[in-house]
Parts: C-alpha cells; sequence; structure tokens
C-alpha cells in the first residue's frame, strides 16, 4: 500500500515542567530538566527506598518526570458525575482534556466532527489506577470496569465527541504512541477514517511498576537519564500526554489549514527472537529505518535530524546509534551532518507516551 502524505494539523501536551506546547518548547531550547522528587501523594519513598540494587519489595530510584495534579478532572465539562470520575484513571481524563485542547489547536469545533469517520488511536499501556483502586475500594461498581479498562482509553473519546471512525487503545509498551500513529496514518490512507485524533499517555501513580524495575536494574542509579554517555546507567521514569490531529495532506491543503508538520512515511517491525525478550537488535532496527525512509521515498542522506528513543542505558542506546549509523551514513558526504537528540534528559522516559512526546 503506497503512502499518503499526512499532515499534524493540530497538537498539545501535558509533559513534566510542561503544561502546553510553548513550555514544552521552552523547556527543550533552554535544556532544563523537569525530572523531580517522587510527589508525596504518590507513595511514601522513604518506606520504599533502599540504595542497594534489586532488595525485595525496594526501589532505589527516588526520581522521575512527575505531572502536577494528576488527580484534578474538570468532569462536569464532559458531563461526567464526580462519583464516575472518581473511578476513572486519570490516564482517560488527561486524554479527553487533551484531545479537545488538539482540536482547540487545530481550530476544529467539535462540534463540527459528530457523527462524522474521525478515528481514536491511543497509545497506553500502564495500568497503576486499576490495581490502587481494587485496594482501596471494598465494592467495586459498575464505573469501574469502564473508569480503569485501558481499552475504554479511545472509546472515551470518541464516545464524548460522538465519533464514528475507528477507535483503538494500543499497547506495545514504550511504542505504543508511534505504532497509533501508524495506524491512523493507514486509517487515513484506506480512506477509513477522515481525520483522526492520535494520542499517547502515561501515569505513574503506583509503586509496585518501580520496583520491579528496580529489580531488573533498568532504572539510573542517581535518578539522571545520560544517553549517548559514558555515565549512562538506567532510565527515569515519566509521564504524561501528547495528542496531534492527523489529516490527508491534500484535504489539509484545500481546507486551508495550519499544516505543522508532514508525515511522509512510517514503518513498523519486531526484533523476533533474539536473545531475550527485552533486548533490543540492530538488525531488525536498520530493517524498519530503511523501510521507513522507502516508504517516505527519502534518501538516507536527506535526513539531518533524529530525535531517537535513547532512554541511557548503555547497550540499548549504543546499539541504536549504531543501527542509525549504518543507515544513514551510507552515501553521506562529510559537510551533510545529521544530528540526534533526545528528550528523556528534560522529562524522563514517558514510556508508551514516549513517541509521541518525541514526534512534538
Amino acid at each position: 500500500m503506497s503512502f499518503e502524505p499526512v499532515a499534524i494539523i493540530g497538537m498539545s501536551c501535558r509533559f513534566p515542567g510542561a503544561n502546553d506546547l510553548n513550555a514544552y518548547w521552552q523547556l527543550l531550547k533552554q535544556g532544563k530538566t523537569a525530572i523531580s522528587d517522587i510527589p508525596d501523594n504518590r507513595w511514601d519513598i522513604e518506606r520504599y527506598y533502599d540504595e542497594v540494587p534489586m532488595l525485595p519489595g525496594k526501589m532505589y530510584a527516588r526520581k522521575g518526570g512527575f505531572l502536577r495534579h494528576i488527580d484534578q478532572f474538570d468532569a462536569g465539562f464532559f458531563g461526567i458525575s464526580a462519583k464516575e470520575a472518581q473511578c476513572m484513571d486519570p490516564q482517560l481524563r488527561i486524554l479527553l482534556e487533551s484531545a479537545w485542547n488538539a482540536l482547540e489547536d487545530a481550530a476544529i469545533a467539535p462540534h463540527t466532527l459528530v457523527n462524522t469517520q474521525t478515528g481514536v488511536f491511543v497509545g497506553i499501556s500502564t495500568y497503576d489506577y486499576n490495581r490502587l483502586i481494587s485496594q482501596e475500594i471494598s465494592e467495586p461498581t459498575a464505573y469501574v470496569s469502564t473508569g480503569c479498562n485501558l481499552g475504554i482509553a479511545a472509546n472515551r473519546i470518541s464516545y464524548a465527541l460522538s465519533l464514528k471512525g475507528p477507535s483503538l487503545a494500543i499497547d506495545t509498551a514504550c511504542s505504543s504512541a508511534l505504532v497509533a500513529i501508524h495506524h491512523a496514518c493507514r486509517s487515513l490512507a484506506t480512506q477509513e477514517s477522515s481525520l483522526c485524533l492520535v494520542g499517547g499517555v502515561n501515569a505513574i501513580l503506583s509503586r509496585e511498576p518501580n520496583i520491579t524495575f528496580s529489580q531488573a536494574q533498568a532504572l539510573s542509579s542517581d535518578d539522571c537519564c545520560a544517553p549517548f554517555s559514558s555515565k549512562a546507567n538506567g532510565y527515569v521514569r515519566g509521564e504524561g500526554c501528547g495528542v496531534i490531529i492527523l489529516k490527508r495532506l491534500a484535504e489539509a491543503q484545500k481546507d486551508g489549514d495550519r499544516i505543522q508538520s508532514v508525515i511522509r512515511g512510517s514503518a513498523i517491525n519486531h526484533n523476533g527472537l533474539t536473545s531475550g525478550l527485552t533486548a533490543p537488535n540492530g538488525p531488525a532496527q536498520q530493517a524498519v529505518i530503511r523501510q521507513a525512509l522507502s516508504v517516505a521515498d527519502i534518501n538516507p542522506t536527506q535526513v539531518s535530524y533524529v530525535e531517537t528513543h535513547a532512554v541511557g542505558t548503555a547497550m540499548g542506546d549504543a546499539i541504536e546509534m549504531n543501527a542509525l549509523k549504518a543507515v544513514l551514513t551510507e552515501d553521506r558526504a562529510a559537510e551533510q551532518t545529521c544530528w540526534i537528540g533526545t528528550n528523556k534528559p528534560n522529562i524522563g522516559h514517558l514510556e508508551a507516551a514516549s513517541g509521541m512526546a518525541n514526534l512534538i
């Protein structure tokens, strides 16, 4: 299937230290970090912290990238009762608000999308709130089943705006948001969708994932993300949400939309059988980069910047760098510089939402 160029005509975000697009740009532009102590309202860090790695029930990371006021939500604005809102995963609440803000950024009045083939694709993976609410509510209500079901994440937006296009929640772990974008582009190309809202979200609400990641020694022991550095010793977790509005480029041009960027190609693949389930694979990374470039009909020498995954692990970052070098240095002249970067030191690794933070 040929790839039809897709325009990004609206965006919104809530990231650590940045509640909107301008604040996010300023954070990156100024090279600031929003990594901070774990908020008191998440869990008692002193109870679960120990600097010694792999102790049962303990974590050695004390910091992360966190959103302020993650518990606050204007439920009435979306016609949701306070009782139902209490049972809703904050990830679903933030997605609703961010989708509305992205439509505002695209200058689209939500009522004009009612009953249209507008698709919603959401990358989401963390189910912390389900874990918490099951511990705190002795008799769960019907609202818990819909409020804590990650499969409802996209459906909430489609329901609130009365959209008739496909509505999918996608969980491929840290690639979830980018895979959601890939499928949204395909949905536009096949005319299945006339417009797409695509989001990625992550929230750090429960201590258990921090403990398990500490057991795996995946987290940074000094709470610093140092990608492509000899100091790299693991990643710093982050939370946040980003939403973009996608439209076929030709139609966006015809309709006079404000085109903020153009997606000319995308590709997805898997490592296949490797030395371990979570082990990165250089040849597979090279293959998917080549495929995306081929789909976009772009020569590797035309690429002048890559926003990388680069979470700050010595093995993973090196494999990613070598895969990029293998593909992008082919026939490249010395003066054809290709810069690389990553936002992980600024806001942490947003896991399921990380790809959306990268794209934005």
